[in-house]
């Protein structure tokens, strides 16, 4: 039993990978629901490489190969970033063409809006603190990129306390702020890096938004 089981043998547990899974599956599928011309590449060719690279991922997170499943853990965020970027420049392009309807135009640029709150949680998730190898290797989470509530409440390590660490949710939490009030709400960021990703996450959402507010004063 190592010394890290010994000192917190009640309160420790390692950090659950599903929602990430989850979230990466339903970018995909969002991806492949969008309109032809949002797409880059013939509409399989994205789900099929997110797929390609999520089996080698869980196998790897399976088998504690660390370093691999960071790699490609990396790479599907990367991919699903290109992707959501290029979407959201095919969006821009295209809308003076007005090939859409005002509904199908809605319900796209709200599926670039989810998808961008979804990519972003997957990376304050993948980098925050070393990632979830790097929580995992601590039970509890008093520093990091973002300040959130629970770090201003605990106590110095305790063998009886239960100690808290975020998980998926509470970066998914993080970024649906960001997508909505331009800015953190309930956590400060203290690290750059975080910084410079919230400030594209919150350019890409405001662009989408403007693009569709832009298009109901035509519609108008």
């Amino acid at each position: 039993m190592s010394n890290r089981a010994r000192r917190w043998p009640h309160s420790w547990e390692p950090e659950p990978r599903w929602p990430a899974l989850v979230a990466v599956v339903s970018v995909g599928g969002i991806y492949a629901a969008l309109p032809r011309y949002l797409i880059l590449g013939p509409r399989w060719l994205f789900p099929g490489v997110v797929f390609g690279l999520l089996v080698p991922a869980v196998v790897t997170h399976v088998h504690g190969h660390q370093f691999l499943n960071r790699f490609f853990g990396f790479t599907v965020n990367g991919a699903v970033t290109a992707c959501l970027i290029a979407s959201v420049a095919l969006l821009i392009e295209e809308l003076p063409a007005h090939r859409e309807s005002p509904t199908r135009l809605l319900l796209s640029a709200a599926s670039l809006w989810f998808s961008n709150v979804l990519v972003f949680a997957l990376w304050y998730w993948r980098l925050d603190a070393g990632g979830p190898h790097g929580r995992d290797s601590r039970p509890d989470h008093l520093e990091g990129a973002f300040l959130f509530p629970q770090m201003t409440l605990q106590s110095q390590p305790d063998e009886d306390d239960e100690r808290w660490s975020p998980n998926f949710v509470d970066y998914l939490f993080l970024a649906f702020n960001t997508s909505t009030a331009f800015s953190p709400t309930d956590a400060p960021v203290l690290q750059r890096w975080a910084k410079m990703l919230m400030m594209l996450q919150s350019l890409i959402s405001l662009t989408v938004l403007a693009l569709l507010a832009a298009r109901a004063v035509n519609i108008l």
